[in-house]
This record gives C-alpha cells, sequence and structure tokens, in this order.
C-alpha cells in the first residue's frame, strides 16, 4: 500500500455534527466509498495487512464489510462470507453459527453470525472491517473461528495497543491519524 492511500483516506474522512444537540461528533466515511480510487485500491492496501499470513477466507459483519469484504477476498485470491446481525432481517434458512458481541462502540449488545458450512477447519480466517475501536466484534468473530483465525484488518485502528496486539488487528490509519472531533 503506498502512502498516497492513506493520504486519500484522510482527506475523505470527514466529522459529522448530527445536529440533535449532541455534544459529539459522528463518523463520516461516505467520501471513502464515492471515491474511485479508493474502492480500486483499498481492497488490495488491507490486503496487504495479512497477505504473508495466506488467508483462504474473508470475513467481514454488516454493513461496510459487506462492501470492504469483498474487495479484500478479491485482492488476496480467496473466497468471502458474511457475518449478520441477529434481529436486522428475516432469520436466514441455513445453520448458522453465532456470537455474542459484549458491547460494541456505541455501548449495545450484537450477535454476529455465519453460516456454519462455510468456514472448515482447514480455513484460515481474515476478518475485515472498517473501523475498530473497542475490537469487539473482531472478538466477537474471533470466537468462532478458533485457531482457524489469523487477524483482523480495518482501515481505522482506534483499539487500545493491548487489545490490537490479543486479535492481531492491523489498520491502515489510527484514530490519532484522522483530524479530531
Amino acid at each position: 500500500m503506498t502512502g498516497d492511500l492513506r493520504d486519500l483516506l484522510r482527506a475523505e474522512f470527514r466529522w459529522t455534527d448530527p445536529g440533535d444537540g449532541s455534544d459529539y461528533l459522528v463518523s463520516n466515511r461516505s467520501g471513502w466509498w464515492r471515491h474511485p480510487r479508493i474502492i480500486a485500491e483499498i481492497g488490495d492496501g488491507l490486503a496487504g495487512l495479512f497477505r504473508a499470513e495466506r488467508p483462504t477466507v474473508v470475513v467481514s459483519p454488516e454493513v461496510t464489510g459487506f462492501l470492504l469484504g469483498p474487495l479484500v477476498a478479491r485482492a488476496l485470491g480467496t473466497g468471502f462470507v458474511e457475518a449478520y446481525r441477529a434481529g436486522a432481517r428475516r432469520p436466514i434458512a441455513e445453520p448458522m453459527i453465532w456470537a455474542e458481541v459484549p458491547a460494541d462502540h456505541r455501548g449495545e449488545v450484537q450477535h454476529l453470525g455465519v453460516r456454519g458450512e462455510l468456514i472448515t477447519p482447514a480455513d484460515r480466517v481474515l476478518v475485515v472491517d472498517d473501523w475498530a475501536a473497542t475490537g469487539a466484534q473482531a472478538r466477537a468473530l474471533r470466537s468462532l473461528f478458533g485457531a482457524a483465525y489469523v487477524g483482523t484488518a480495518v482501515i481505522v485502528d482506534e483499539c487500545p495497543p493491548a487489545i490490537g496486539a490479543e486479535l492481531r488487528l492491523r489498520g491502515l490509519l489510527t484514530g490519532a491519524e484522522l483530524d479530531s472531533p
């Protein structure tokens, strides 16, 4: 990955005031998805963080992960498996394996699940997401894959160093590299 992609990610990122009288700003990543060069390069950029570990499948949580995961899988020459949030839609007909996310970056408990037959004991699973603040989703997904888990690749890593090390989490950017809200 070139420094140009990192510079472009920083340039296309914004903090947005939700306008509801809140005292916080919300990350606005929509510029990333609108920019054709980011779309062209982000898969290879994230794949490069774990290429040496030879993943055989990429797993990503909805919603943004459903965009990023296939781009990374294509760059690695692997397959892609979706990780769904429980309760977001009608039940999935195939058997699922589920993990509880104790608290995400909003403090909400969720459940993430994948179709169990799509991950085999021989797989080397790379989790991909856009942002890691607490590592909760990565930790939940790691619990589903055990020794098959090779790590988590994200665009922005805001996790404390101990959590990042535990999860073998690697990012293209740190939270500190984005303009502070």
